[in-house]
Order: structure tokens, then sequence, then C-alpha cells
């Protein structure tokens, strides 16, 4: 059975990885890739409890610090997670798809306004603010989550779309290169190692 370790605590087993190649220009991206499967059967997750989800959106600029995330929260973070993760699979597999992780995209992009509304006060006069309380900060980020998976998945970048090619690792990046296959040197290194082995172990039987 696997470890569940949250984002910090798993750092005590391993440094952590760098962003995959693209999750600097895609946030979705990143989103997709915060749940991480590592050697050894053991797992991280940055969105495992209430506080490391609140963490994770305060770092990419989608919540304050002071949000106050509940575990249900968490929860819908991680549902709407796993649904991109399905378009992602399916976008680089060529598969169609699958009509629940679309619903489940689209009801976060059309949760809430994207544009901010025209509004009146004596204080501030006619100004543009956010149709939003901050009660419902969760909901604009489910929203903007959305938003850019849709974009990376239909955009010109989606044509570079891969999944790292070091198991166990489960991380999703885009190709820089045309023979890119691993989301990090790690991972590199790791694949590298195996064939290396597989090699000397063949030889070894021969």
């Amino acid at each position: 059975m696997r470890t569940v370790w949250e984002a910090a605590g798993a750092e005590a087993v391993q440094p952590a990885l760098p962003p995959a190649p693209g999750a600097e220009q895609y946030v979705a991206l990143d989103f997709a890739d915060s749940a991480v499967a590592l050697p050894g059967g053991q797992f991280t997750d940055a969105l495992g409890t209430p506080a490391a989800a609140n963490r994770w959106l305060t770092e990419h600029g989608l919540a304050p610090a002071h949000a106050g995330l509940q575990a249900m929260c968490a929860a819908q973070l991680r549902a709407l997670r796993e649904q991109v993760r399905t378009l992602l699979a399916s976008r680089i597999d060529g598969h169609p798809a699958p009509p629940a992780a679309l619903q489940a995209v689209n009801d976060a992009m059309t949760r809430v306004p994207t544009a901010s509304l025209l509004r009146w006060d004596d204080a501030s006069g006619l100004h543009r603010a956010a149709a939003h309380p901050t009660t419902q900060i969760l909901d604009h980020a489910l929203a903007a989550l959305a938003a850019d998976a849709a974009e990376l998945l239909t955009g010109p970048d989606a044509e570079q779309l891969s999944a790292c090619g070091s198991p166990p690792c489960n991380r999703y990046l885009l190709r820089t290169h045309g023979r890119r296959q691993w989301c990090s040197v790690r991972c590199g290194d790791r694949a590298r190692a195996a064939r290396a082995y597989a090699r000397r172990s063949q030889l070894k039987d021969a």
C-alpha cells in the first residue's frame, strides 16, 4: 500500500522535483502534476490536506494565504485535478475525451463570471469589481485552472503534450524538443540506469 505524503513531508524522503517542462507556462499542467508517484511505492500530494492545498493555490496566485480552505475545498481541487489528468491522458493517447471529464471542466469554467462587472457606490463612483465575495475564492481558482486546462488542451502546445517515460512517475510535460521523454533530470537518470541494469542482466544470463 502506498504511503500518502503531504508535499512538505515528502521533501524528507527526497528533494522536491522541479516543475515539469511547460508547468511554468500552464498552471493547469502544474495542477495535474501536483500528485506524484515516487519509487518505492510512495506518493506525494500537494493538495493532500486543506493547508497544503491553500499553500499551493497561494504559490500560484490563485488564493490569499489566509483563505482558510476546508477539507471539502481540497477534495474539490483533487476531483478537478483527476478530471484534468483524464483529459490530458486521452489527448496524448488520441482517445475520445470522456464526457464526465469534459463536464467537470466545463462546470468549473462556468461556475463564476470571468469578467469584472461594473459597480457603483458613493465612495468609488463607477468602477469595475469582481462579482464574488471572498468566500468564493475556491470557485474562482477552479474556474481559472479549468480555463487554463482548456487552453492547454486545445491550443498550439497540445501537440507537445507527453507523459513522463520513467515509471513510476505519472507527471505530464510539454516536450521542449522532439526526443524529450522525461519530466526531469532525475527521471531521465532513473530510466537510463534501469536500461543499463537490464542490459547487464541480459549479458549475465547470456
